[in-house]
């Protein structure tokens, strides 16, 4: 009998011990999930800051590739005859403070005026030049001459040519511009037959077209 409770009494404390045992263990396992979970909140943080700092830096690169807008200051059309015509020649347009200083020199013209003006296409592809459409004039305004107050915006009165045919004028435009609705740019420029009486409507009775060219951005000088 002694015997009996003897084993019985070994067999409950084993029993304790290995409860003990695996509650330590269960407990130590617990511990190290928990610092599993520590570790990887710790990291994650870490990680979105690299993240974000890898965005910002690729960010910053493409604004530091982007191209800086060009200011255009000069342009340029280069003119050149219509089917039967021999007038050529080059008109530049350069910016003055708020202004547009327009040098144009032109030859093969007879003695005497005439009409030139931007007109709303850059189109010389028809023979007689009839490509490049009417008067640029973004305002709707009645034909008139350069210094008038309503007039369009194409409007640059007259060029002069000598007994030589050769003409050169200069003129400081209040109207034309390289930006916005009263862009000049990619528009046409048309030598005229006759005088501009910049009075007629809508093209100042200027006659046929005698050379035309197309406006483009020029190298600054």
């Amino acid at each position: 009998m002694k015997k009996w409770f003897s084993v019985m009494l070994s067999l409950l404390m084993l029993g304790a011990i290995m409860t003990v045992a695996d509650q330590a263990m269960a407990q130590k396992k617990e511990k190290e999930k928990e610092k599993a979970a520590a570790k990887t909140e710790a990291k994650e943080p870490k990680a979105a800051k690299k993240v974000e700092k890898a965005e910002k830096s690729d960010k910053a690169g493409k604004a530091e590739k982007a191209p800086a807008k060009m200011e255009i200051t000069r342009a340029i059309a280069v003119l050149h005859p219509t089917e039967g015509s021999q007038v050529r020649g080059t008109i530049t347009f350069t910016q003055v403070g708020k202004d547009i200083k327009v040098v144009a020199d032109i030859e093969g013209l007879t003695p005497g005026n005439h009409g030139f003006h931007i007109h709303e296409f850059g189109d010389c592809s028809a023979k007689d030049g009839t490509s490049a459409g009417g008067h640029f004039n973004p305002g709707t305004m009645p034909h008139g001459g350069p210094a008038d107050t309503q007039r369009h915006v194409g409007d640059l009165g007259n060029l002069e040519a000598g007994a030589d045919g050769k003409a050169h004028l200069e003129w400081t435009d209040t109207k034309l511009s390289f930006t916005g609705n009263q862009s000049i740019l990619g528009r046409g420029v048309i030598v005229h037959a006759n005088a501009d009486d910049l009075k007629t409507q809508p093209t100042g009775n200027a006659g046929g077209r005698l050379a035309c060219g197309v406006i483009g951005v020029a190298k600054a000088q």
